[in-house]
């Protein structure tokens, strides 16, 4: 009897230490996963703060939340099937998905850029002004759900192709981690945002002087905020989406880019006094960033070509 106590107590003991492994397993993949995402989740906090624009301050919040829960529905019912679909059918497709994917947010970012240094006229597409609040707060929450779902394939592409070789449980634990995290990160960012004027407002109304002071530096603090974040998400997305271009393309069997950044961030990585690492990083940045816009605007000045009506 106690044998056989014994022998089930090791048994447990075997199991959780599987299942610890298991864990350790899932929390490695989707740390490296969420790395590997984060300049579409900053892209993504960048984008989101607009969709609350002209909405009473009670509105705010539930907006965030409904938007939160169609991202998180993006995510987890659409977007990781698929994902699993793809690594365990076609696994070969998932560079080529990663390179299409990465085109686009470098046509997102050079777009953007073409517009601020030609001035053209900026669309707005989170649905028409219409005099029904609800109306229009309904169609603001689809268009941000239409567009997150975009950069929500973009970060679950990323996060399958760093867990890709992974066992399909590990690839699914660590999707669904990746996607339960980044939603909960970009939307939470996002909430203390649009309700940082309030608290401004809030601080601004105190007997304190120095609470005073905040407050109304909180709400200085806010155009200027929106504005940073647009250009960082921009610079996101040609770094992001260039990067996974020369990458790409690496893994083709045509590295000369990558060869000529690394080379590059070697040289100044050696001649930086202090921080190598960092500024190897930045070199890197930069030139993927470069690349993405170059290609961003190839794709930009065909797209408006083929859209110009004829004479």
């Amino acid at each position: 009897m106690a044998s056989g106590l014994a022998a089930l107590l090791d048994d447990v003991a075997g199991i959780a230490r599987v299942a610890a492994a298991s864990l350790d397993d899932v929390a490695a993949a989707a740390g490296k996963a969420s790395a590997k995402a984060a300049g579409v989740v900053i892209d993504d906090t960048a984008v989101s703060p607009r969709y609350v624009v002209g909405f009473t301050p009670d509105r705010e919040l539930p907006i965030i939340a409904r938007i939160a829960i169609g991202s998180l529905r993006n995510k987890l019912l659409l977007l990781l099937p698929a994902a699993l679909a793809l690594s365990a059918l076609a696994p070969w497709a998932i560079t080529p998905l990663l390179m299409l994917g990465g085109a686009y947010l470098c046509f997102e970012g050079a777009e953007k850029v073409l517009e601020l240094l030609f001035h053209h006229e900026q669309h707005d597409d989170t649905g028409p002004s219409v005099d029904d609040p609800a109306h229009l707060e309904r169609a603001k929450i689809k268009g941000a759900i239409r567009t997150d779902l975009i950069l929500s394939a973009e970060i679950m592409a990323i996060a399958l192709a760093e867990v890709a070789t992974a066992p399909l449980l590990t690839q699914a634990a660590a999707l669904a981690t990746v996607g339960v995290l980044v939603t909960v990160g970009v939307y939470g960012v996002v909430a203390l945002i649009v309700k940082m004027d309030d608290v401004g407002l809030h601080l601004a109304g105190r007997a304190s002087r120095a609470a005073q002071a905040m407050g109304r530096g909180l709400v200085k603090a806010m155009p200027p905020l929106l504005t940073g974040l647009a250009g960082v998400g921009t610079a996101a997305m040609m770094w992001v989406g260039g990067g996974i271009l020369v990458h790409g393309l690496d893994h083709f069997g045509f590295g000369q880019i990558s060869d000529v950044l690394h080379h590059v961030a070697d040289i100044v990585g050696r001649g930086a006094p202090i921080g190598r690492a960092v500024a190897e990083w930045f070199v890197i940045a930069i030139g993927s960033a470069i690349v993405g816009l170059v290609v961003g605007s190839a794709i930009a000045t065909v797209i408006a070509r083929v859209k110009r009506p004829a004479a």
